[in-house]
């Protein structure tokens, strides 16, 4: 099997950037081994804080943040850093030639019952023109990221990344510490039968959402003809991992719950590289009626509503629009 840097290498990615990944990845591996040990490691629970979402903070949230921003603010290529535990832009190098996106921890409810948890990053071409401490860096579609990945912690532990190509999938080797290639290039089927959402959030949906799902949940008899099977883990990074190995559709869409949060996901570091990853392996990722990676953020937490995956029935969905 081809290890990750060789594989970096042939697809011609720069050396910097590579060595960027490789930082960042460092990191993954140690909180990888920090949730394998789980109990024994100290890491349940959660802390008495809250972050800048409002959300309380998992003891494995905030060290999984600090692993990853320490090794970024110690690489001088990093120019700037965001990242879902920080409310500010955090300045790197003055110098240095990318930014770096990040949700350290995504689906911290599943850390206390040892379910599906992973760290979402994305990587960006630096501003010159603004500083390393301005949130400005980072006003920048989707369209521009020079990588984007996940890591998912599980039985094995799993990286998806794509440098501007292929969306590939690497399996880490606990033997020797390494990622190697395991699926070369991963493709969505244009079809599904598969869709993931929280139902519980159903009276919040606009219309639209809601007819939608009634008719997927209608089956053989409805109008789509055939029977869908739900699938939801409480992760984002569980989601769209199992809609990239076999394809379906992902769902966290606008409701009405809270005026002022319109959305739950954030666009910078979890909407964004997933919407990559999925349309580098042929599926669709929108935010409504506009693709994901053409919306121009406004805000370093800005949240968008998202529906990924099998192109076909991305098409289904944005008909009920």
């Amino acid at each position: 099997m081809q290890r990750l840097i060789a594989t970096l290498k042939k697809d011609n990615v720069e050396l910097e950037l590579i060595m960027l990944i490789r930082t960042i990845l460092a990191a993954t591996k140690e909180i990888a081994f920090r949730v394998r040990q789980g109990a024994l490691s100290g890491v349940l629970g959660s802390t008495l804080d809250e972050n800048i979402q409002g959300e309380t903070q998992k003891k494995l949230d905030v060290i999984a943040n600090q692993l990853i921003k320490g090794m970024l603010l110690n690489d001088e290529t990093v120019k700037s850093i965001a990242s879902e535990e920080e409310e500010y832009t955090v300045a790197g190098h003055a110098k240095g030639k990318y930014i770096v996106a990040f949700d350290p921890l995504d689906g911290s409810s599943n850390i206390d019952i040892n379910g599906q948890i992973g760290t979402i990053f994305t990587i960006y071409p630096a501003l010159r023109e603004y500083s390393a401490d301005d949130a400005r860096q980072f006003t920048q579609s989707g369209r521009r990221q020079l990588a984007a990945g996940y890591v998912l912690y599980g039985p094995s532990t799993t990286l998806v990344l794509s440098t501007g190509g292929p969306t590939r999938c690497f399996t880490l080797d606990a033997t020797h510490g390494g990622f190697l290639l395991t699926t070369p290039e991963l493709t969505i089927e244009p079809n599904t039968q598969e869709f993931a959402v929280n139902q519980a959030n159903e009276r919040f949906w606009a219309l639209s959402t809601r007819n939608y799902i009634k008719d997927l949940l209608q089956g053989e008899e409805g109008v789509r003809g055939k029977r869908y099977n739900m699938r939801w883990n409480g992760a984002m990074v569980g989601d769209v991992h199992r809609v990239l190995s076999r394809g379906g559709i992902f769902l966290y869409p606008r409701d009405s719950r809270n005026v002022g949060q319109p959305a739950k996901l954030r666009l910078l570091y979890e909407a964004n590289p997933m919407a990559m990853l999925v349309e580098n392996a042929g599926g669709k990722a929108y935010a409504e009626r506009q693709p994901i990676l053409d919306v121009m953020p406004s805000e370093l937490h800005q949240r968008v509503p998202v529906a990924m995956g099998s192109a076909n029935e991305i098409d289904a969905y944005l008909a009920y629009e």
